[in-house]
C-alpha cells in the first residue's frame, strides 16, 4: 500500500495537528522554507529566523520519533520557490497515494491548495485546522450573521462552549462575563518588571541566524540577541514562566506602557501559539488552574482567555467570513503613504519612537502600542490602508495575514466601515499619557493642542473628527465626541487643522522599506 504524504506548513508545528493524527509506518511529513513565503512581503529578520529555527527543530523531533521527515531547506540543492513547487518536487521523490493537509490560515494558500489534485493528479485530503475552539464554518452561529459583529457575544458563546472560567451551574465565575474595567490601569514607578527566561540559540538555531543574516539582511529589523524560544520543550517552560511570575499582574496592567519596556507582564506567546508549539487550548487551561488554585485573581485569569477564546478565535472568524476582498476595504477614503519613519523610528513623537523602535529590534510590541499609539496614528493621519497593512504583516512575528487583515482593517482603521469595531479606536495625547511615562520623555508638550510644541496627536485628533463628521455624527457611539467638537470654538478648530496639514505635509514617504 503506498504511503501518504503529510505537507506541514510553518505555523502547523503541532504534534497533534489533525494532518499527522493518523500517520502510520511510511507515510512522509513533507516541510519546506521557501522563498516566496519569506519574501512576499519583506518579513522581519527575526520573524523568519524564528519560523525556520522553529520548523527544524519540530522536524528533528518528528524524525526523532522515527517519522520520515522530507526537509526542504532554503540553503539546500533541492531548494523550492514555493510551497507548490515543493509538493511537486516531492511527489517526484515519493510515490504516495494521496497528500494530507491541514487548512491553512490564510486565503491565499488554501486557493492554491485546492488546485493540487487537479494539478499533479493526485487525492488531496484537506482537513480542518482543529487547534481553533471555533470551527471558521461555524462562526456565523455564534457570531451571527448580522452586518455588525459583537465580539462580547460571541466571547460568551464561547466561554459556555469550552467551560473555561465557568461555575458547576454554568454561570460565569465572580457574577461577570468581563472585568475589562479592571485592566485598564497605568503602571506605577514602584512596581519591577519581572525578569523573563532566556533561551539562548543553540546550533541549529544559529545556522537558521546565520542563514537569514545572509539572504535577507536587508530586511527590516535586526537579529541581535536572538533569544526567542523555538521548540516545543522551551515553548511549554515560557508559558510556565508566565502563568507563575507574570500573570498575576497582567490583567490590571495589561493596558499600561513604560519607556523602555516592551513586555511588562505580556505572555509573550502569541508567536509559540501562531505557529503552533503551544495551543490556545492548552495555554487557556494553565491560566485557569492558576486561578483555580488561588495563584493568579480573575481579572488577569478573564483577561488573558477573553484574548485567546474571546479576541483570537473571533478574528479568526471575521477573516474568514469577510474574505476573499476583505483588505482592499477604505470606508474613510485614506490614502496618504507610510511615512518613512515607521521604518527608522526616527521621529520627534517619543511614544511612536518607542512603539516602532521596540518593534524593529524584537518584532513584537504589546496590544496597546500597536492599537493606541502606532494604529492611532495611522487612523489619525488618514493612512491608506493597504500600506498599513503591509507594514503590520512585515514587522511583527506573530503576524499572519488571519489576524493582522481584520486587526488593521476593521479594529486600527475603521476601514471596513464597523464590521465589528463600534466606532473608530480614536485618541488624543492624553490617553497615551494616562497609560505610559512617553510623553514625560518627549519633546511635544501633551496639554497643548495648537502651536510648534503641541502633541501631535491632539490636533490630528480633532482633525481626523473634522474631517470625517458627516460619517461618524451617524454613529451613536461617536454622538458626544461630534458635540464637543460642534461646541468648539470655530477660530480653535481651524488653528488645530491647520496644525494638522502642516505636520502630515512635513511627512516623507520613499515608498517602503
Amino acid at each position: 500500500m503506498k504511503p501518504s504524504l503529510r505537507f506541514v506548513l510553518g505555523d502547523q508545528l503541532t504534534r497533534g495537528l489533525s494532518s499527522l493524527s493518523d500517520i502510520e509506518p511510511g507515510d512522509v511529513v513533507l516541510m519546506a522554507e521557501v522563498d516566496e513565503e519569506a519574501t512576499y512581503v519583506r518579513h522581519h529578520q527575526r520573524k523568519i529566523a524564528f519560523l525556520f529555527a522553529a520548523m527544524r527543530h519540530f522536524a528533528g523531533e518528528l524524525e526523532a520519533e522515527g517519522v520520515r521527515v522530507d526537509y526542504i531547506r532554503l540553503d539546500g540543492e533541492d531548494r523550492a520557490a514555493s510551497f507548490t513547487q515543493s509538493l511537486e518536487m516531492a511527489l517526484k521523490r515519493h510515490r504516495v497515494a494521496r497528500i494530507v493537509v491541514t487548512e491553512p490560515s490564510e486565503w491565499r494558500v488554501l486557493e492554491m491548495m485546492r488546485g493540487w489534485e487537479a494539478a499533479f493528479g493526485v487525492p488531496v485530503e484537506l482537513r480542518p485546522d482543529d487547534r481553533f475552539l471555533c470551527p471558521w464554518d461555524e462562526f456565523p452561529d455564534l457570531a451571527g450573521e448580522g452586518r455588525t459583529l459583537l465580539m462580547e457575544t460571541f466571547y460568551r458563546h464561547m466561554r459556555e462552549r469550552t467551560g473555561f472560567l465557568m461555575t458547576a451551574d454554568g454561570k460565569p465565575e465572580g457574577g461577570r462575563w468581563n472585568f475589562d474595567a479592571e485592566n485598564r490601569k497605568p503602571l506605577p514607578k514602584r512596581i519591577a518588571v519581572p525578569v523573563r527566561p532566556v533561551f539562548e540559540p543553540d546550533e541549529t538555531t544559529q545556522d537558521v541566524l546565520d542563514l537569514v543574516a545572509q539572504r535577507f539582511g536587508n530586511h527590516f529589523g535586526s537579529l541581535e540577541d536572538f533569544d526567542y524560544p523555538v521548540t516545543r520543550s522551551d515553548a511549554v517552560r515560557y508559558l510556565a514562566w508566565f502563568v507563575d511570575t507574570a500573570l498575576p499582574d497582567f490583567g490590571t496592567y495589561e493596558d499600561a506602557m513604560r519607556q523602555g519596556e516592551p513586555l511588562l507582564f505580556h505572555s509573550h506567546l502569541s508567536a509559540v501559539m501562531n505557529c503552533g508549539l503551544l495551543t490556545p487550548r492548552e495555554c487557556c487551561e494553565a491560566v485557569e488552574a492558576s486561578y483555580r488554585k488561588a495563584k493568579a485573581p480573575l481579572n488577569a485569569a478573564e483577561g488573558f482567555i477573553r484574548q485567546i477564546i474571546g479576541w483570537r478565535e473571533f478574528i479568526r472568524g471575521v477573516y474568514w467570513r469577510e474574505m476573499p476582498g476583505y483588505g482592499t476595504r477604505n470606508e474613510l477614503g485614506a490614502e496618504r503613504p507610510l511615512p518613512d519613519f515607521f521604518w527608522t523610528g526616527e521621529t520627534e513623537m517619543n511614544c511612536l519612537a518607542q512603539a516602532i523602535g521596540e518593534t524593529a529590534q524584537h518584532a513584537f510590541a504589546h496590544h496597546i502600542q500597536r492599537l493606541m499609539v502606532i494604529g492611532n496614528f495611522c487612523l489619525l493621519a488618514g493612512l491608506s490602508p493597504s500600506e498599513v497593512q503591509e507594514w503590520y504583516l512585515v514587522v511583527y512575528h506573530d503576524a499572519y495575514e488571519w489576524v493582522e487583515m481584520p486587526n488593521v482593517v476593521g479594529m486600527i482603521l475603521y476601514a471596513d466601515g464597523g464590521v465589528f469595531a463600534t466606532k473608530p479606536y480614536a485618541a488624543s495625547g492624553n490617553y497615551i499619557n494616562k497609560m505610559s511615562d512617553y510623553c514625560g520623555h518627549c519633546r511635544y508638550d501633551v496639554k497643548q493642542r495648537t502651536g510648534e510644541d503641541a502633541c501631535p496627536f491632539n490636533y490630528l485628533y480633532w482633525d481626523f473628527m473634522a474631517r470625517n463628521r458627516e460619517r461618524l455624527s451617524r454613529n451613536h457611539r461617536m454622538t458626544r465626541t461630534i458635540s464637543t467638537l460642534d461646541r468648539m470654538d470655530e477660530r480653535k478648530v481651524a488653528a488645530m487643522r491647520r496644525d494638522a496639514a502642516d505636520f502630515l505635509g512635513g511627512l516623507t514617504s520613499a515608498g517602503g522599506y
